[in-house]
Formats: structure tokens, C-alpha cells, sequence
């Protein structure tokens, strides 16, 4: 039997109004804010200082009395529930555990914790009362936010970077000075859900659409890379003021000043030891490399640039044209974190490890800081999209050459299956029990959730469902309805049950060859669904003299049928097959005694959680 997955055209498209509504309601409103921030930095103390004022609209039907900011600092202090939760869970994320298994957050000392702390509050110039409960600030307002209106929020804070243990921190294990990323008082999210005022344990983020408009101050032989476009180049150096710009500074410090427009985050890392490259782009970004001046890594870090510029074509190519003049790559971290126009990564890694880590960030410019889901309920929509789009990307400038991009995925999916852990990807990230079953979840199982999708409407209408997700989309809070919604659209397909059985269900896909006999001069195969997702079925056929051919076999609620995946072989096209019978009755053109040999799903792409019972050979 052969595998015919290589004539599946996964489409690389070269070439490539926004008033859709997100969440399938046509009066759709999202809110907005604008931040201004000027922040003092120590970087003998590692404690900063800042001032925020926050304009905020209220753009829904509702009257606001209350808001809530993320202060994701004081996860990193002993007893916090970031400590407690990885202290509890059976399988602690390694890079937060001491040798011995510990928390390391329950060891840091006061030098050593992160807090973030307001010191002051107002709204419209009036103070207001405010609690800090962990890492959530609750404030009650002293004026109402009516619909349709504005308020400013102006705050005073302190805080303090702690050791590099999650995303951010201070003097990671590379040396690098400052990861400040989830580092300021930051607005949570007021969504057609209600407000979102999630503790922080390390997980997903939802965040508020808006500007930022943030001045950084502190020693001048830090090199500085941060979202946004950096405002006074010339004043600055460190490699981004202008060709023959010779830049003459006073006093010990340096004020950068950035700007980041329609974004939901602002990060920026600094260090002494920074090399940064540029790399201007035609007709697109210039990219920004920042990175450890360490002979081991340069060669890596060089070869990189290529593949990045690389990266930004095909995804802009095949999921739609990035919306920023710039993107940064920047050595920091403890992995890899996408951040709005760039990424923090760990930079000591194998070459195709560092274009791996790249590449998945990168992809989340678009699967998440434009197409900004809610990533703490729907974690597989951002963790899942990127993972697919970047399987795809890899395959293609690594010249890696899979039969299957997806296999990982698939493997990861079907560990976790037989695992006895799987928990419906309805849940929210915090809440898995385990993070091995989050991370599958989210990543092998949400990948899939596309990859399946082209298997059922056909990979150009997958290709074409990314493409107007994107348009529709773009720069929204985009909900599962939506992306199902899009893909309906594009096929003319009803697909509700394969957004409920995937998704909000652990049901899973096993379909049987359980007989094949003769049937006068054609051949019957009985089929079966042991599993209790339904699917439409590829049937590949193989006689005697190595002649292919296929039949499709459209499942009932559906509605509608893909087009021949297989155009150089011969299709016909069965009955339908509705989900409540649970066996098919497959008539073959063929006496039993010409056929070789049959296959369920050769492309497997169909997550079938037994492919031992999908293949039947006659007898030699």
C-alpha cells in the first residue's frame, strides 16, 4: 500500500473592508487604550519607577464601575499563586524548578522577587480606591465609564525585576540583563464575556487593543529593543541612528522613547553586551536582531537573518501581509514568547533550533498580536494556528521536505489520547490538571484542528479559510465561531459538529475496515465508526496491477462535498454517510479476486486514533 500524501498540494501562495463581525455578533465592539508611560530603570538595583496615564474608551453597551490591571511582577514572590499552582501540579515546567525539584520562585529572596506596585490613582484627575489582590489590582471608580465615552487613568508605580525564572526577569541563564515582558500596570480586557482579570501563573494572555507611547530611561551603555519604532534614533545610537549619524551622550543615562500603534502589548529587553543587526527588507519590514556579543553565537545568529526575511515572505504570502514597518528578534527569556512587532528567544541553540523558535514566534505576529484571541480560553486558536502555519513554513525554507508536516502533531495528539488525560480544549489554560495535557491541547491537537479542516473542505479552501480569517479578522478578538464561520463560507460546507466534537468534547475519530467480501462481480467492505466523532471518509483502492483509484464518501452533515484531493486519479463518489449508523456498506466496481489492497484516509491527515484497522490486502 502506498501513501499518497505528497500529492497533497499544501498551497505556498505567492501573491496574496475588515467589516465582518468577530464573535458572530454584527453589532461587535471591542474596547481601546492608549498608554503614555515614562519609566526610570536601576540597573545596579533592578527597581524602576514609572508614570502611566491611560485614555480609555468604553466602546460597549455597558456602564463600567469598575476596572482591573494585571501586575504580573508579584507572581514571582514565595506564596504566590504562580508558586503554589507549580508547587502542586505533578508536572512542574522544569525551567521553574530547582535541581531538585523545588519552586524556585519559593526560594527568591527580597533582592531577588518581582512586585509591581501602584502608588497612586486617579481617574479624570479624582482619586480613586484600589485593592491589590496578587497579581490583580481591582479598582472601584469614582465615576461611572458611560458607553460610548472616555476616562484617563493616570498612575504612579514601582517595581522590581526578579530573577529570570518565566518570560521575564533579570540575568537570565545567557547573561542577558533585562526580559521586560507582563512588566507594567497593565488594563485588563472588557470583552462581550465581561471583564477578564485572570491571575497570572504562567500561562495565556488577553489584552486590550491601543497605543503606546512609552520613554525608557537608564544607563546609557545598555543597548535597548523593544516593540514599537523607536522615536530618537539620533539621540540614541546602539546602531539604529542614521548612516554617518555620530551620536555624542550626556550624562550616565539615555531616554529611549517608542512608539507602538494598534497593538495589545508592549515588551523591551536591554544589555550591556548587545550586538544589533539590521536588515531592511524590500517591500517589507526591517528586522531588528539583538543578541549577546559571544564568538559562539554570532555565526548562528548571522545565518538567521536570511531565514527571518525568509519567514516574514511566506507568512505574509499565505495567511496575509504583516502590518508593521518593523519586527525584532532579541536574545532574552528562558525559550521562546511572542510579543507585539517582536520576540524574546534564548540565542545558545542549534542553528535549526534557533530558526524553529523564530519562525513559531514570529508566526505569532499573526495567530495572536493581530488575530489577538482570547489565548486563555481558546489557547489552541493561538498556540494551535502557529504551530500549523509554522509546520508549513519549516517545510518549506529548511527544505526539510516531510510527506507530512503535521507528524509531530499527530504524534503528540495521539500520546496524549492514550494517555488518559486529554481534557476538552474548552479548557481554560490555567485549569489543566497537567501541563503535558495543556501543551498538547494547545499546540499538537489545535494544529490538527486545521490540518484535519483541509482534509474536510480541501487544502485550497483551507489556505483560502486563512487568508479571509485574516482580512475579516485582523486586528479583532476573533472567537472559535469565528474561525468555523470563515471556513463555512469559503466551502459551503455546515461544519458545526467539527468545531463541537474537536474542541468542546474529548471525542475521537476510529474508523474500521471490519469485512471484505465478494459481492457477485464487485466487492463489499464494511465499514465502521468505533469512535464518536464523525468524519467523511477517502477511500483509496489498489488492484492487481498497481492501478489507484479512489472513492469519497461525504459524511451526511456536512452538506457538501471537497473536491477530488487526487486529480490524477479516479474518484466516484459514494452516498452519504449519517453519523447515527454506525456501519457503511461500500460497493467496490471490482471482483474481490482484482483487489489488492484498501486504505482509509491515505493522506493521514484524519486523526484516526487506530490505523491498525484502517488498511485490508488480500491474502498473497
Amino acid at each position: 500500500m502506498i501513501h499518497l500524501i505528497k500529492k497533497i498540494a499544501f498551497l505556498v501562495v505567492c501573491g496574496i473592508s475588515t467589516v465582518l463581525m468577530a464573535q458572530g455578533n454584527q453589532t461587535y465592539w471591542q474596547q481601546h487604550v492608549d498608554y503614555t508611560m515614562d519609566v526610570n530603570m536601576d540597573v545596579e538595583t533592578y527597581q524602576y519607577t514609572g508614570s502611566q496615564k491611560l485614555v480609555y474608551t468604553n466602546n460597549s453597551p455597558d456602564v463600567l464601575n469598575r476596572v482591573y490591571y494585571h501586575l504580573y511582577f508579584n507572581a514571582f514572590q514565595p506564596g504566590s499563586d504562580m508558586d503554589i499552582r507549580l508547587q502542586t501540579i505533578k508536572d512542574g515546567d522544569k525551567r521553574m524548578l530547582t535541581e531538585d525539584g523545588k519552586s524556585r520562585i519559593s526560594t527568591l529572596t527580597p533582592e531577588e522577587i518581582g512586585y509591581l506596585h501602584a502608588i497612586s490613582l486617579t481617574q479624570d484627575g479624582a482619586p480613586v480606591k484600589f485593592t491589590e489582590e496578587g497579581t490583580i489590582l481591582v479598582v472601584d471608580l469614582a465615576t461611572p465609564i458611560q458607553p460610548n465615552s472616555k476616562t484617563v487613568l493616570e498612575m504612579e508605580f514601582k517595581g522590581q525585576v526578579p530573577l529570570q525564572i518565566r518570560r521575564s526577569g533579570r540575568n537570565s541563564k545567557e547573561g542577558v540583563a533585562l526580559s521586560m515582558s507582563q512588566w507594567y500596570p497593565k488594563l485588563s480586557e472588557y470583552d462581550f464575556e465581561g471583564w477578564h482579570p485572570n491571575p497570572y501563573i504562567a500561562r495565556e494572555f488577553h489584552g486590550v487593543w491601543g497605543n503606546f507611547d512609552v520613554k525608557l530611561t537608564l544607563d546609557k551603555n545598555y543597548t535597548v529593543g523593544a516593540s514599537g519604532y523607536l522615536q530618537n534614533p539620533n539621540e540614541i545610537g546602539h546602531g539604529y541612528q542614521d548612516a554617518g549619524t555620530k551620536v555624542k551622550t550626556k550624562g550616565k543615562t539615555l531616554t529611549w522613547h517608542f512608539k507602538a500603534p494598534m497593538v495589545h502589548d508592549f515588551m523591551w529587553a536591554a544589555d550591556p553586551e548587545y550586538v544589533h543587526d539590521v536588515l531592511k527588507m524590500e517591500n517589507g519590514p526591517t528586522l531588528h536582531f539583538l543578541y549577546k556579543n559571544d564568538p559562539k553565537l554570532t555565526k548562528n545568529w548571522k545565518d538567521l537573518q536570511p531565514k527571518t526575511a525568509e519567514t516574514m515572505r511566506f507568512l505574509s504570502a499565505n495567511v496575509g501581509q504583516y502590518p508593521y514597518d518593523q519586527y525584532s528578534v532579541i536574545q532574552g527569556g528562558d525559550g521562546g514568547m511572542e510579543y507585539a512587532m517582536g520576540t524574546l528567544i534564548t540565542g545558545d541553540r542549534s542553528f535549526g533550533s534557533l530558526v524553529g523558535v523564530t519562525v513559531h514566534e514570529m508566526a505569532h505576529s499573526w495567530f495572536q498580536h493581530v488575530l489577538a484571541t482570547n489565548e486563555s480560553k481558546h489557547s489552541w486558536m493561538d498556540e494551535g494556528f502557529t504551530s500549523f502555519i509554522s509546520s508549513l513554513c519549516m517545510n518549506q525554507i529548511m527544505d526539510q521536505n516531510k510527506e507530512n508536516p503535521f507528524e509531530g502533531s499527530y504524534k503528540g495528539y495521539y500520546a496524549l489520547v492514550n494517555s488518559g488525560k486529554e481534557q476538552p480544549q474548552t479548557t481554560h489554560a490555567d485549569r489543566y490538571d497537567l501541563n503535558f495535557a495543556y501543551g498538547i491541547a494547545a499546540y499538537s491537537k489545535g494544529s490538527i484542528f486545521l490540518s484535519q479542516l483541509g482534509y474536510v473542505i480541501g487544502q485550497d479552501k483551507l489556505m483560502e479559510t486563512l487568508k479571509k480569517y485574516f482580512e475579516d479578522f485582523k486586528f479583532k478578538h476573533p472567537t472559535p465561531n469565528d474561525i468555523k464561520r470563515t471556513a463555512e463560507k469559503v466551502s459551503g460546507m455546515e461544519l458545526d459538529w467539527y468545531l463541537t466534537d474537536w474542541t468542546q468534547t474529548t471525542n475521537t475519530i476510529d474508523y474500521a475496515i471490519n469485512e471484505v467480501v465478494a459481492d457477485g462481480n464487485k466487492t463489499k467492505v464494511i465499514l465502521e465508526r468505533k469512535g464518536l466523532m464523525p468524519m467523511p471518509l477517502d477511500i483509496l483502492v489498489v488492484d492487481g496491477n498497481g492501478n489507484q483509484e479512489t472513492y469519497y464518501i461525504p459524511l451526511r452533515m456536512m452538506r457538501g462535498e471537497k473536491d477530488n484531493p487526487y486529480p490524477n486519479l479516479k474518484r466516484t463518489v459514494k452516498e452519504d454517510w449519517s453519523w447515527a449508523k454506525p456501519t457503511y456498506e461500500l460497493i467496490i466496481d471490482k471482483p474481490l479476486n482484482q483487489v489488492l489492497g484498501i486504505s482509509i484516509d491515505p493522506s493521514q491527515l484524519m486523526a484516526d486514533i487506530d490505523r491498525n484497522n484502517n488498511n485490508w490486502q488480500a491474502d498473497q
